[in-house]
C-alpha cells in the first residue's frame, strides 16, 4: 500500500516540477495503546507509530519562495520566506506555515523548496495526521538543508506549530510520530519527556481500528471542561495531602477520602485519572511479559472508565466495545483519543478478523445506519528518509 503511495508521490513531483526529488520523507500516524486523557495531567502515555503515513517529496527551489502541493486535496500554495507568516483560511496550510515559523523563530537558516505530499492516514479518524504533517515537513526541511535539529526537538516544534494553529494538544502525537520504532510502544512521561520502549509482541494478534464514522460536537467544549475539572480535583487533593504534587502521587484511597469535598463530576474525573495512570504501568509490565490477554483486560477497563467516570464516550463507541466484549477472540477494546466519536482500538486473535469485522459492521449499520470504517494497522518506525532517497 505504502509502496504505491511513495511511487505515486514521486511521479507527481516529477510531473509538477520536471525534476527528481532530492529527499523523500515518510511520516507516520499514531495509535495510543493505553493512557487516555492523562497527558495533560502529568501522566504517562503508551503510543506507537503505525504503517499509515504521509509521504513527502522535496527539492531546493533555489529561491526564497516555496511551493507546496497537497496531492490528495488537489490544492497548493506558495509562500515567500521573507514575508511575515500569518494564519490562512486555507486550513491545512497553517500547519506548514506554523512549522516554517518555528524554524525561523529558532534561528535556523534555510532557503526555499518545492514539496508535494500525499497520505494514507485517514483524516479525522484520530490517528494524528496533523502531527505527521508537521513532523514530516519539518524533518524534510531539516534533511534538505542539513539543519542540526534533534528528533525530540522536531516533536516539540511540531507541537508548538499546532498550538499556533489553535489546537492546544499535548506532546504525545508528535513524539510518537517522530520517535516510533517497529514493534515497540513508547512509554512517555508527559511531565519530563523521559521515554522508554517496550516490546509490542502482537504476533498472535491483529491490531484493528473500528472507525465509528461519527464526531459529536461536544468534543472541544467537553475536553476543556475535563481539563478544568481535573485541575479542580488535583487542587483539592494538594490542600488535603501536601506531599501530592500531581495525580501520579495519589492513591485511589486518597481520592475517596476527599470525595465529600469534590463535586460528583470532579470526583469521577480524578478517580479515572489515578486509575488510568496505574493501568499504564500495568500495561508495560504485561507487554514486557508478553501477556497480551492482561493488556487487553486493561484496555476494556480503560473504556469502562472513559465511558462511566470520564464520560467522553458515546452510544456508537459503547456499542462497538460492548459487542466486542462478548467475543472470545477479542482480548481488548476501547475508545482511542478524545472521545465522542472516532475509533476504537481492538486486539483480535489472528484467524478471527474477517468474521468479527463482518459481524460488527452489520450490527453497527443495523443500529445506527452508519457504515463502519475499518483500518488494519501495524506498529512501525517513526519519521524517516525513504531508503531510496
Amino acid at each position: 500500500m505504502n509502496d504505491i503511495l511513495i511511487q505515486d508521490t514521486i511521479a507527481f513531483f516529477k510531473k509538477s516540477y520536471g525534476t527528481e526529488p532530492q529527499k523523500i520523507v515518510l511520516s507516520p500516524g499514531r495509535i495510543n495503546i493505553i493512557g487516555e486523557h492523562i497527558d495533560y495531567n502529568d501522566g504517562y502515555v503508551l503510543p506507537a507509530a503505525i504503517d499509515k503515513i504521509i509521504c513527502f517529496a522535496f527539492e531546493k527551489s533555489n529561491a526564497n519562495t516555496s511551493k507546496i502541493i497537497a496531492i490528495d486535496l488537489d490544492e497548493e500554495f506558495e509562500i515567500d520566506l521573507n514575508d511575515p507568516i500569518e494564519l490562512s483560511e486555507q486550513v491545512w496550510t497553517n500547519y506548514i506555515r506554523g512549522v516554517i515559523r518555528q524554524l525561523q523563530i529558532k534561528g535556523f537558516q534555510f532557503e526555499g523548496f518545492n514539496c508535494v505530499f500525499s497520505s494514507s492516514i485517514p483524516v479525522g479518524s484520530g490517528l494524528s495526521s496533523s502531527a505527521a504533517l508537521e513532523c514530516g515537513f519539518l524533518f524534510g526541511v531539516k534533511e534538505l538543508y542539513n539543519l542540526d535539529i534533534k528528533p525530540v526537538d522536531i516533536a516539540l516544534m511540531g507541537q508548538s506549530a499546532e498550538h499556533w494553529v489553535g489546537i492546544n494538544c499535548g506532546i504525545m502525537d508528535q513524539f510518537s510520530s517522530v520517535m516510533g520504532l517497529e514493534n515497540k510502544v513508547i512509554k512517555i512521561d508527559c511531565r519530563t519527556l523521559e521515554y522508554e520502549y517496550h516490546d509490542a509482541n502482537f504476533i498472535d494478534y491483529s491490531l484493528i481500528l473500528f472507525d465509528s464514522n461519527v464526531k459529536h460536537a461536544l468534543m472541544t467544549s467537553a475536553y476543556n471542561q475535563r481539563r478544568e475539572q481535573c485541575e479542580e480535583g488535583i487542587a483539592i487533593l494538594k490542600i488535603n495531602f501536601p506531599e501530592v504534587k500531581s495525580f501520579r502521587d495519589c492513591t485511589e484511597e486518597q481520592v475517596h477520602s476527599v470525595k465529600d469535598k469534590m463535586s460528583g463530576d470532579v470526583f469521577k474525573r480524578s478517580l479515572f485519572v489515578v486509575k488510568e495512570l496505574k493501568r499504564v504501568i500495568q500495561a508495560c509490565e504485561a507487554l514486557d511479559n508478553g501477556d497480551i490477554p492482561t493488556l487487553g483486560k486493561l484496555m476494556f477497563e480503560t473504556h469502562q472508565g472513559l465511558s462511566q467516570d470520564y464520560e467522553v464516550s458515546c452510544p456508537e463507541l459503547d456499542m462497538i466495545v460492548d459487542t466486542l466484549k462478548t467475543e472470545e477472540a477479542v482480548v481488548g477494546s476501547r475508545l482511542m483519543g478524545g472521545g465522542f466519536g472516532g475509533c476504537t482500538i481492538n486486539l483480535i486473535k489472528k484467524g478471527h478478523e474477517e468474521r468479527i469485522k463482518a459481524k460488527i459492521s452489520a450490527l453497527y449499520f443495523d443500529k445506527f445506519g452508519i457504515k463502519l470504517k475499518i483500518y488494519d494497522v501495524k506498529i512501525s518506525n517513526g519519521t524517516s528518509l525513504y531508503k531510496n532517497s
